[in-house]
């Protein structure tokens, strides 16, 4: 009786737990972070569908965190993905994104509502932004059960529940302005203000004589120059001539004299201005909006998408600094447009400014006259620090150009001219052009060869009788004295091989260096930095190529051969260099043997506050020749420039007696062109108290010979440096800056050589 009546007790419990419990267990709240839905019976028995509500919310939320969208898609209920694509879905959430600036998302279940068929999961989802910081807001998820599995009934308020009846979130940004970049002094290369924008209109000048004085004085261009930039043939044609900066218009010709000058053309415009032409703009930059492919980065970023933003050079490189912090405020407003309220704001932070090493006197003066319509470059470091004072490539461009802001840029074409352009002006040819190095690769050579050993600087080691090298076999190597036909060097120590630049003299060091060990004079190329990026910050720059037996080897090309030796001691083969690589060398010959990481920024700077970033000297190496060896490689560098047969000593005749200079000349041949590249460097020595010794490197490209050529380009260097301004025309000028013809004569006491 007592076991009938027990099976009576568990049967009724059974039956209220089924009747009574089960629904009381559906219809509950739940408020634990990370609680499960999925709830047991006393007796030990699943009384939940499975998944639950709650897992679902999850998985959803989850996704959501992720920015996985295929998956929160795949947890909508049929009825919603009726009314909705894959992709508008994964838009919404996107554009929210977007919009509200979003990095990441935390969330956290507050209660979840249920029904056998429905549920509601009430939410707290925080926002971590980047304009407007964090927004936390309590919304709410509506699931429905089908099929035993719980699916979302999505709507607008699962995102926010200021979504509802079509409500939309707009972004107000608000951008500090742009931080300027300054020179070493404080002058500005970049800045906000208004620009004066100068074209020519030829049919419609009156005084063609006193408008060139006045554009000369204002563009600080030759009027030889400006001469050539319009054309009488086309009366009715806009022809740009520049743009300046017109708080720097001086009294010479002021704005309102220049403005009414018949057949001028003066248009100003409030925007970001790059000082003089775009003075050193392969090394500032420019900006533009971003483009279709960059935009989704900045919108990540926090940008609204049409901002000016950096797009090389150090606008790019210092984005984050130059851009400052943006402002921001959060709006909801309705479908039509109309506001409905605030949900966050957030206060601008201001830009900071970059401070450059560069110096920009020497730098404009080097633009507009050491290069002239020649392809090249210029480099000039601080000997001892690495500081580069000077960087210019060959054609430049004008960075204004670029700017949206520019009637010149945008409507007459000079950009797409630019682009055109088949010498590839936007390539920063001091940092990023390759070079064969010629004859100043012997620099290398000569330091390999005293460190072996196997030479010393003041011995005879070889004796040059014809001008013609036999000693490696099935090879015979002309020296450049045959073709400008003058006597054989004869007697030749190492320090006279470099003065005098002979190549047989080092083909013959190059073969006994390679019989003894093959990677001596790769190895101290290596040393010298070739091969390698030189780890320039804000500047892109290419590391070259420095052949060795084992890279030989490596592509496919066989063992490291004789030839190979010989090419190689002279700057010729496979090598690639860049003139940045080149000077940095230079430098650390000049300054005892320590090479130093160049650097282009001097500090980064708020508007208050300490620098987040000042100029100090960064050792990246030290040469591995002794310091006697080295100061035999000095000593033969001070010849190129100083002995009557220094291969130099005719360009620096006078300048010579001012200031001590060591050089070394270079002619690299190229396999594309007849002309070889002219290359000269040279290093200081003055220990002057107010201007640092530097290193000046200078390569014209498919021009001649580096005597001709690149050794007058860097005395014109030195003469700004020194003196302030251009003291001698080159043969080939006219005026300063000005080609008049691009065949040098050589005079009788010249010495030309590679």
């Amino acid at each position: 009786m007592k076991k009938i009546i027990g099976g009576i007790g568990i049967l009724v419990i059974l039956i209220v737990g089924i009747f009574v419990v089960r629904p009381l267990l559906l219809h509950k709240s739940v408020g634990l972070l990370g609680s499960s839905t999925s709830t047991q019976s006393p007796l030990g028995l699943d009384v939940t569908h499975t998944p639950t509500a709650e897992s679902a919310a999850r998985a959803f939320l989850d996704g959501w965190q992720s920015e996985n969208y295929t998956k929160m898609y795949s947890l909508l209920t049929q009825l919603t993905k009726d009314g909705i694509t894959q992709d508008q879905f994964r838009k919404t959430y996107q554009d929210v994104s977007d919009t509200v600036t979003i990095q990441t998302l935390s969330y956290r279940i507050i209660s979840v509502e249920m029904t056998p068929s429905d549920s509601t999961v009430m939410f707290e989802v925080t926002f971590h932004t980047i304009l407007v910081g964090d927004i936390t807001k309590q919304t709410r998820m509506l699931l429905k059960n089908q099929d035993g599995a719980w699916k979302v009934a999505w709507d607008q308020q699962t995102i926010l529940p200021e979504l509802q009846s079509g409500n939309q979130l707009v972004m107000h940004h608000d951008p500090p302005a742009r931080g300027n970049i300054y020179d070493r002094n404080g002058l500005a290369l970049a800045a906000e203000g208004d620009a004066v924008e100068i074209g020519v209109i030829p049919g419609q000048i009156t005084d063609e004589e006193t408008m060139l004085s006045c554009l000369s004085m204002v563009v600080n261009k030759p009027r030889e120059l400006i001469r050539t930039m319009y054309d009488f043939n086309h009366p009715d044609w806009y022809y740009p001539i520049g743009d300046v900066n017109k708080a720097d218009i001086g009294e010479g010709c002021p704005f309102g004299t220049l403005s009414r000058l018949d057949g001028v053309s003066v248009r100003v415009a409030t925007r970001r201005y790059y000082f003089g032409g775009g003075i050193a703009s392969h090394v500032v930059g420019y900006i533009q909006q971003p483009s279709p492919e960059n935009k989704a980065h900045y919108l990540s970023l926090g940008y609204a998408g049409d901002e000016l933003v950096g797009v090389s050079g150090l606008e790019q490189w210092g984005e984050q600094y130059l851009a400052g912090k943006q402002g921001g405020n959060l709006y909801v407003v309705t479908s039509a447009g109309s506001f409905v309220s605030t949900i966050a704001e957030s206060k601008p932070e201001a830009a900071m400014a970059i401070y450059t090493t560069l110096d920009r006197d020497l730098q404009s003066q080097i633009e507009q006259t050491v290069m002239g319509q020649f392809t090249g470059a210029v480099v000039v470091l601080n000997r001892n620090t690495g500081e580069v004072l000077a960087m210019m490539s060959s054609p430049g461009y004008d960075s204004n150009y670029f700017n949206p802001g520019s009637f010149i840029g945008s409507s007459t074409g000079e950009v797409q001219n630019i682009l055109a352009d088949e010498r590839h002006p936007l390539i920063n040819r001091a940092a990023q052009g390759l070079y064969p190095l010629g004859s100043v690769f012997k620099i290398i050579t000569m330091a390999a060869a005293l460190q072996s050993g196997e030479f010393d600087a003041t011995s005879i080691i070889y004796n040059d009788r014809t001008g013609y090298f036999t000693e490696l076999p099935g090879f015979t190597g002309t020296d450049w004295i045959i073709e400008h036909k003058v006597p054989p060097h004869g007697k030749e120590n190492l320090e006279q091989c470099l003065i005098h630049s002979c190549n047989t003299c080092f083909w013959h060091v190059a073969l006994d260096l390679y019989y003894k060990d093959a990677w001596l004079v790769p190895n101290m190329a290596a040393a010298f930095g070739l091969g390698q990026k030189t780890g320039i910050i804000g500047v892109t720059d290419e590391a070259g190529s420095l052949p060795n037996p084992g890279s030989k080897q490596d592509s496919g090309g066989g063992d490291w051969t004789g030839g190979d030796a010989l090419n190689q001691a002279i700057g010729q083969g496979s090598l690639e260099v860049t003139p940045l690589q080149v000077a940095d060398f230079v430098a650390a010959v000049g300054n005892g043997g320590t090479l130093y990481t160049p650097q282009i920024l001097y500090s980064i700077r708020p508007p208050i506050g300490d620098p987040v970033l000042t100029f100090t000297p960064q050792t990246r190496g030290t040469l591995p020749v002794s310091q006697e060896n080295l100061q035999a490689i000095q000593t033969a560098m001070a010849g190129v420039v100083n002995n009557p047969d220094g291969t130099a000593r005719y360009r620096f005749y006078g300048i010579s007696d001012l200031y001590k200079i060591a050089g070394k000349t270079g002619t690299a041949q190229t396999t594309a062109y007849d002309l070889p590249n002219a290359w000269f460097v040279a290093y200081t020595n003055n220990n002057f108290p107010n201007k640092p010794d530097i290193a000046v490197v200078a390569i014209a490209e498919r021009i001649g010979e580096g005597s001709t050529y690149a050794a007058p380009m860097v005395r014109r260097v030195l003469e700004i440096y020194f003196g302030g301004r251009p003291q001698t025309l080159y043969p080939w000028e006219s005026t300063y800056g000005m080609i008049a013809t691009d065949t040098p004569t050589e005079t009788p006491e010249e010495t030309p050589a590679p």
